[in-house]
């Protein structure tokens, strides 16, 4: 059996991995009265979030910051630090003016109020109050 020579398939295997993008993991849900997001920003220092609002477009942006500790030789480094950023489209059921964010445990929780009028209601029906009486 004879084996080709490939003195570079080692090399571009490495070389043309593809490398994990920088967006968070989200959740979605939606209640009765908002839609809720969660975004996994876990080892994110909370003064860097920042959560913004142009038109309907929802940014959130993040700064991870790896630790540079004296003396150290790294031997892997998994943890991916930098920029995170997610934006998402809000339609137009969404109230933009009372939008709230919180961030505990590394999970940034946004929570967008839908708006009275894209919340569930009933209709009334109009019409003949009641059906008339079978003539005898």
């Amino acid at each position: 059996m004879t084996v080709a020579y490939a003195p570079f398939r080692d090399a571009r295997r490495v070389a043309f991995t593809p490398t994990p993008t920088r967006l968070a993991a989200v959740d979605l849900y939606r209640t009765d009265d908002s839609v809720v997001l969660s975004v996994d920003l876990p080892g994110v220092d909370a003064g860097s979030i920042d959560v913004g609002v142009d038109g309907r477009i929802l940014t959130v942006r993040a700064q991870r910051t790896a630790p540079s500790i004296e003396g150290a030789t790294w031997l892997t480094r998994e943890r991916q630090s930098g920029a995170v950023v997610r934006k998402l489209r809000l339609g137009e059921s969404i109230d933009t003016e009372n939008i709230g964010a919180d961030y505990a445990d590394g999970v940034l929780t946004v929570t967008l109020p839908v708006a009275e009028k894209a919340k569930p209601r009933k209709v009334e029906v109009v019409g003949a109050a009641a059906a008339p009486e079978a003539a005898e």
